[in-house]
């Protein structure tokens, strides 16, 4: 979940128990606060591993956030820990580029979700990270390319937000009778002559556009709404609190996060594994991996951070093969594919009042366009966050792309061999867009773009080829599917961390993976006995019971 931030009041916070259940029995025992007491599935597997006077050694296969934290965690317990990861360097897909004029952007995540409670927020605080919001107005252009009054846009974007929010409460009330194969858009869909009622031609068109509106879904999730599920709709739901854009990107807080795993473990880079074995395929009864320069590695404990992509393509790493149920979840939950293109500019005239007095400043959308047929026949609706009004930003426009047209642009750029024909294709490509914004004039050299930077999480095997979990039509057990993925494969000595295993109020966020690889660090610790003393809520403890 990384584009824009939902404009609704989310009361469902009072009422939505199972999120806030789940993330209380998640997140109600960690290294930073008091113990809990122990689940009936953690005593149970406990017996499987009893302590020992010699510290075990914990491999954590990927350094991205999970891998991380859940490093930071096994250290504090006494482990000794190695992470073994593909790339050369850390982070997995929180990742920087700098543009032309020095300015590092976020490949990956740029947003903090919720503001409530949230240890990322903390860490950007704690770094100094600059974080931004924009006053929530809606900068809408039609399917003819006209600039809507700030009245209407507002309107159109209030209506579709509330119908969302109704889609939430619907999902969580009903989930029990929801089909799995209905989706976000036939909701959406229903309720639209609900709040639009009337039979003339203008009450038509005004329907219309508000269905044009619930395009922009797909930039939330990085999956088109049409796919979205319905029942299990409420699985998308976000930390309380608004959205805030990390204008100072990642990099600060990924570095404090890493800094325990540098201090006190060995970090493995260009290590890639090939294959991943279960303690019973080893006479020592201990898991262990292959790399694909034929090395092997035993551990005590092996824990797979990999994105949920990697795993829904690599089953066949896995030995034994991976238990059915397991197997089965890992291929029910959604795969998105968001990418980012950054453009460049001399300067930001869009926050330069035209003529009649208009400006963009935040978001801005182009409804199903009908005016850039050679090279948008599809009318893939834009979005685009412009930099340049934050706090410590810079003259540029973020767009997000989703589905087909992700699938199209970086396919696109993967096929032209010079950077000169990547740049005048992307020029080229947006062009109908950002000359639309107010005060744009052709002759001024600042309106004509200078740079542009492109992700492409779905040519990147060891991204999974996408961006993260999501939740799609004909989805039966959504819930039980995470649940099912956090559980991992104690009886083999494996587990799994990342995002798609966060507390559900979390999931497919950077909070989700950082919270997961602490987690299962957690469960991983107290198979050994090892539990963290009493501490003050929200305090650090230094001590720790190590059960030797």
């Amino acid at each position: 979940m990384d584009a824009y931030s939902m404009s609704i009041s989310n009361p469902l916070h009072q009422t939505t128990s199972k999120i806030y259940r789940d993330l209380y029995q998640e997140r109600c025992y960690s290294a930073d606060r008091a113990p809990r007491n122990p689940s009936i599935m953690d005593r149970v597997i406990q017996l499987q591993f009893p302590r020992s006077n010699q510290s075990p050694h914990i491999g954590i296969v990927g350094a991205g956030l999970a891998g991380l934290r859940c490093a930071d965690i096994l250290l504090r317990y006494g482990f000794r820990v190695t992470i073994l990861e593909a790339r050369d360097r850390i982070g997995g897909r929180i990742y920087q580029e700098p543009l032309q004029d020095g300015h590092l952007v976020d490949l990956g995540a740029n947003w903090i979700h919720g503001t409530k409670d949230n240890p990322i927020l903390d860490l950007a605080t704690e770094t100094n990270t600059t974080v931004s919001h924009w006053d929530h107005e809606s900068y809408v252009y039609d399917e003819d390319g006209t600039l809507l009054n700030l009245k209407d846009g507002e309107r159109y974007s209030a209506i579709f937000w509330e119908i969302i929010e109704e889609a939430f409460k619907y999902s969580t009330e009903h989930e029990a009778e929801i089909s799995p194969e209905r989706t976000l858009l036939d909701f959406v869909k229903e309720k639209i002559p609900e709040r639009i009622p009337g039979t003339e031609e203008a009450y038509e068109k005004k329907r219309i556009m508000l269905l044009q509106f619930a395009d922009l879904w797909g930039a939330f999730v990085g999956s088109p709404i049409e796919t979205q599920s319905l029942k299990f709709f409420w699985l998308e739901e976000c930390i309380e609190g608004e959205a805030l854009f990390c204008i100072g990107t990642y990099r600060k807080i990924l570095d404090r996060i890493a800094k325990p795993a540098f201090e006190g473990a060995e970090i493995r880079l260009q290590t890639r594994v090939s294959e991943i074995h279960g303690k019973s395929t080893s006479p020592n009864e201990k898991p262990w991996i292959k790399t694909s320069d034929n090395q092997t590695i035993e551990f005590d404990q092996l824990i797979v951070t990999t994105p949920l992509g990697w795993l829904k393509q690599h089953a066949e790493a896995f030995f034994p093969r991976l238990p059915d149920r397991l197997s089965q979840a890992i291929q029910s939950i959604g795969y998105g594919c968001l990418e980012k293109i950054y453009l460049s500019f001399p300067a930001p005239f869009w926050l330069t009042p035209s003529p009649e007095g208009r400006r963009i400043q935040g978001y801005g959308q182009w409804l199903r366009p009908k005016y850039a047929t050679s090279t948008n026949p599809s009318r893939w609706t834009h979005e685009v966050v412009e930099l340049a009004s934050l706090e410590g930003g810079h003259p540029t426009l973020l767009f997000y792309t989703y589905g087909s047209q992700s699938r199209y642009m970086t396919s696109t750029l993967r096929s032209l061999a010079t950077t000169k024909e990547k740049l005048d294709f992307l020029f080229k490509f947006f062009k109908p867009y950002y000359s639309r914004l107010p005060s744009y004039n052709e002759e001024d050299p600042n309106c004509h773009p200078t740079f542009a930077l492109a992700t492409d999480w779905l040519g990147d095997d060891l991204a999974g080829n996408g961006s993260y979990a999501n939740f799609q039509q004909g989805l039966e057990e959504g819930d039980k599917d995470v649940e099912i993925m956090r559980q991992g494969w104690p009886e083999e000595g494996i587990w799994l961390a990342g995002e798609h295993t966060a507390p559900f109020v979390a999931l497919g966020t950077a909070t989700g993976a950082y919270w997961s690889g602490e987690r299962v660090a957690e469960r991983v610790a107290g198979q050994y006995g090892k539990r963290v003393q009493n501490s003050a809520q929200g305090g650090q403890t230094g001590e720790v019971d190590l059960g030797n």
